[in-house]
């Protein structure tokens, strides 16, 4: 749980500097991330991707994820 709540801090502050200006503070980049550990996951599910190790491959994917997620809210929020 607490590792989660570390990859999906880290994922989400990564993808908010990915995405300029979609950085939504430490708690918000903390949900995102967790949130798109979970959207990365479905989307490698179903493109029958592994992103391979434990640490790296979960940040990986969690990173890759929350970008999308951040997209998403970006189209929403025009």
């Amino acid at each position: 749980m607490i590792w989660t709540i570390i990859i999906g801090g880290i994922a989400g502050w990564l993808a908010g500097n990915f995405m300029k200006g979609s950085g939504y503070g430490i708690l918000g980049n903390i949900i995102v991330g967790i949130v798109g550990g979970f959207v990365g996951g479905m989307v490698f599910g179903m493109l029958g991707i592994s992103a391979g190790g434990e640490l790296i491959g979960s940040l990986i994917t969690a990173t890759i994820g929350a970008v999308i997620l951040l997209w998403l809210i970006g189209l929403i929020k025009k």
